[in-house]
């Protein structure tokens, strides 16, 4: 007979059991939590009206959820991005500018990773793009191979804890809290990763040189103006849309869903301006453009929202619009578009199937007092809070292996996410604990597109490496590379203050000087309505 307290267990190992099989996880939670469902139900544990919370759930909670429409927007963005040259255009200027120093062509590699991490959201396109453009150059110029793959399956994954990072929003989603406040935490993480990457390619240039050499000189077909012009031109336009993404919705001027629609738009812009069919009509719109959204800024900031303001951003809509009818316009962009719209659909349906999935096992696991069991289990590890988190993250490590983040973020995060949240409030407060939690999280989820067996930015470097590259390679290039991140967990785990600091920064409005005055009303006069009629 089976008994209430091995429900849950029971449950956890039969979806191990059934995703091993190799079933789509979206299908096989649904399985799971059905046919155990009906167990319980057969088992007297709750009667079939209990399963009516499903399609409550479903639709009250994952269809009708206003923030899960960022996704497509986001990855609209990035599907635009990552075909349309502006990789190419960066790393070909960036790595003329730091290829005559030492390990140049990593701090590239690493730096564009983070301006497109930035912009994009996808690891695959992110490591794919990079490695077709900058592996065939770091091997012309004799550097270790397992640097090479290392370094460019390494930068993928930046983006996937730089904002606007899809999965910052499925994380925000998950736990509750804001997405606004999730990028905030994210960001100190963010720099410090780029950091160890780019201290470690700094000991290595002087630990073993040969591995990471400089480019001669006489190689480069650009210097002086025209190198930091190409550099501007890739950067400036990337910085005005990171701002116009996340700029805004930081400050509260928009949504995040509103955020990523700006995004999808600008991101149209970007492809159109920079591809070499854009007309000089265009370039005179896009500047008309450029203008009047600065007149109107500065109006707005120093003046009022009057009519100034609002002609000179009628003229920027104006500008947008025939700049995206430009890009309808020309037969690549035309296509681009198309298949942008593509693998936006591929992915939320994905997404949206996957939530539908942990929604019925979810549910049925917590009826079967699935909680309690695993609330039992986690506060009582040796350690305490600390104890908690080391657990967790090497737990996370491990499933890694063979789930990706949005499976990890749909089925264990509801799960823990309460008990995080008690556990963690005492150290960093209960407005930030679900945010440190979250992005630390993050950061460790990483490592799931790095190691063997599975790690996806693996896959995507074997498929676009030349022949000579081994795969051996590419496993042992990646190892180095785990270890900083693992190092950057640490980091976050032990100085929580990496992520809060952006969330605890003092607000410049004193609060004790504040003074709210109602005006006294006017007595009204009083209501005759005069005799009633008979």
């Amino acid at each position: 007979m089976i008994s209430l307290e091995m429900m849950p267990p029971l449950m956890f190992g039969g979806l191990v059991l059934a995703m091993l099989i190799g079933y789509p996880v979206a299908f096989t939670l649904a399985a799971v939590g059905f046919s155990f469902g009906f167990l319980a139900i057969h088992l007297g544990f709750f009667d079939l009206s209990f399963l009516q919370a499903i399609p409550g759930r479903i639709f009250g909670s994952v269809l009708s959820n206003e923030l899960l429409l960022a996704i497509p927007f986001f990855t609209f963005m990035g599907a635009v991005l990552e075909r349309c040259g502006l990789a190419e255009d960066m790393l070909d200027s960036m790595g003329q500018l730091f290829g005559p120093i030492r390990g140049g062509l990593g701090y590239s590699v690493i730096i564009v990773g983070f301006i497109l991490g930035a912009i994009t959201g996808t690891v695959a396109a992110q490591v794919i793009a990079m490695a077709l453009i900058s592996m065939p150059v770091m091997i012309r110029y004799g550097y270790n191979m397992r640097y090479i793959t290392g370094v460019l399956a390494a930068s993928g994954t930046i983006t996937q804890l730089v904002p606007p990072s899809l999965v910052l929003i499925v994380l925000a989603d998950q736990l509750g809290k804001s997405v606004g406040d999730m990028y905030l935490g994210a960001w100190g993480p963010s720099v410090f990763q780029i950091m160890l990457f780019a201290g470690y390619t700094f000991i290595l240039s002087i630990v073993k040189p040969d591995h990471v050499p400089a480019v001669p000189i006489t190689e480069l077909t650009l210097t002086g103006w025209p190198l930091w012009k190409k550099c501007l031109l890739g950067i400036i336009p990337s910085a005005v849309l990171i701002f116009v993404v996340l700029g805004t919705m930081m400050l509260g001027l928009a949504t995040p869903t509103e955020a990523g629609a700006m995004g999808a738009v600008g991101a149209i812009v970007l492809a159109a301006i920079h591809h070499k069919e854009f007309s000089a009509a265009g370039h005179r719109m896009l500047l008309i453009g450029m203008v009047a959204a600065g007149i109107g800024t500065m109006v707005g900031i120093f003046f009022t929202q009057g009519l100034v303001f609002k002609l000179a951003f009628s003229l920027t809509y104006l500008a947008v619009v025939w700049i995206c009818l430009e890009a309808v316009r020309i037969p690549d962009l035309r296509q681009l578009i198309k298949q942008g719209y593509e693998t936006t659909m591929r992915i939320t349906c994905m997404v949206t199937f996957i939530l539908i999935g942990s929604t019925c096992f979810s549910i049925v696991f917590l009826g079967c007092n699935g909680g309690v069991w695993l609330e039992n289990m986690l506060t009582s590890l040796p350690g305490g809070v600390w104890g908690f988190l080391i657990f967790i993250n090497l737990f996370i490590f491990f499933v890694a292996f063979f789930l990706d983040f949005f499976e990890i973020a749909f089925i264990i995060l509801p799960m823990v996410a309460p008990i995080a949240q008690k556990l963690l409030a005492p150290v960093v407060g209960a407005d930030a604990a679900l945010i440190w939690f979250g992005v630390m999280l993050c950061v460790n989820m990483q490592t799931s597109f790095l190691h063997p067996p599975f790690g996806f930015a693996l896959f995507y470097l074997r498929g676009v490496a030349p022949r000579e590259v081994k795969s051996s390679d590419i496993y042992w290039g990646a190892m180095p590379w785990i270890g900083l991140q693992a190092i950057m967990v640490a980091l976050v785990i032990a100085f929580p203050s990496t992520v809060t600091v952006l969330l605890d920064a003092p607000s410049k409005l004193d609060m004790d000087k504040v003074r709210i005055e109602v005006p006294e009303m006017e007595p009204l006069p009083e209501l005759n309505f005069g005799e009633p009629k008979q």
